[in-house]
């Protein structure tokens, strides 16, 4: 199998080794400093570092739980506002013909950050899946994540 050289992942697999939460500090983060997209009451949206597509946004409570029954009220009502508003913010602005929606709770589960339950948002397009993750193990994402950043904060 040929390689394709990621060194940017490296921050992702080293932060992984030290179990620091990603989420967690997020609301007092400067949203110049990473890729927030909004910040709500008790939730807040940023671009995933590891895209599985363009405009893959994860929306996340402030407060560290690992399960969504964890939430209060008020808190899961603005994490899904949130979603909504996240989804309507892609629509007009990447226009994608549909989502992916949905949760990963546990490790088993896939949940790269257990501890800290999180709502992915992933834009589709018709065609967006090629032949790269097929035949090279490969996923093309066609933007950077500063120019998807600066499309969305607008």
């Amino acid at each position: 199998m040929d390689k394709l050289w990621a060194p940017w992942r490296s921050k992702y697999i080293y932060m992984r080794k030290h179990k620091r939460c990603i989420f967690c500090g997020v609301k007092t983060s400067n949203p110049k400093n990473s890729y927030i997209i909004r910040k709500a009451k008790h939730s807040f949206s940023m671009l995933n570092l590891f895209p599985y597509n363009n405009g893959h946004v994860m929306v996340a409570p402030y407060r560290h739980v690992k399960s969504l029954e964890l939430l209060t009220d008020v808190e899961l009502a603005d994490l899904m506002k949130l979603v909504n508003t996240t989804k309507k913010d892609l629509d007009k602005k990447l226009k994608p013909h549909g989502y992916n929606i949905g949760m990963n709770i546990g490790k088993v589960a896939g949940a790269g950050f257990a501890g800290h339950v999180h709502i992915h948002v992933v834009p589709r397009w018709e065609g967006d899946n090629n032949f790269m993750p097929i035949v090279s193990n490969t996923k093309v994402i066609s933007e950077s994540l500063d120019a998807m950043h600066k499309l969305l904060k607008r």
